[in-house]
């Protein structure tokens, strides 16, 4: 399976699972299964213009985890893209709910385990990536 990381002006986009369907209710990054023969980024694209109606560029893989849930377990790979175009405007084709989410708003969302775990992964290694790159001495001048 893939998810659609698709971040724009500094928030995510995320879908509200429909009902009837495995955690309805919950909100997730868009995404589905990946078909035969089907490369990950060909997954993304193809998912996010079914959900959401628009085409995505510069898809690449930032992380994959596998979850178990107590009817399933799945693998996830979670991949960062753009929309094509800025004014772009993504529709729920296939959730009940779409919205923008600032990263703050989303611990207080009800969020798909797999998908809150991705976030809380993906945050600490944000952290650990500007902490590593603040906290270095600047380099030696030359020794002459």
């Amino acid at each position: 399976m893939c998810a659609a990381v698709i971040v724009h002006d500094g928030a995510f986009l995320l879908g509200l699972r429909p009902a009837g369907k495995h955690l309805a209710g919950h909100w997730e990054f868009p995404g589905g299964k990946v078909r035969a023969g089907e490369t990950l980024a060909a997954c993304v694209r193809r998912e996010v213009d079914e959900e959401l109606g628009v085409p995505v560029k510069n898809v690449r893989h930032i992380r994959s985890l596998e979850h178990a849930y107590p009817e399933k377990t799945i693998r996830l790979h979670f991949m960062a893209c753009e929309l094509v175009s800025a004014e772009s405007a993504p529709v729920a084709l296939e959730h009940e709910a779409i919205r923008w989410c600032a990263d703050a708003e989303a611990d207080m969302m009800p969020l798909a385990p797999a998908d809150r775990r991705f976030l809380r992964d993906w945050r600490r290694e944000k952290a650990r990536d500007s902490h590593d790159v603040s906290d270095r001495a600047p380099p030696s001048p030359p020794c002459r």
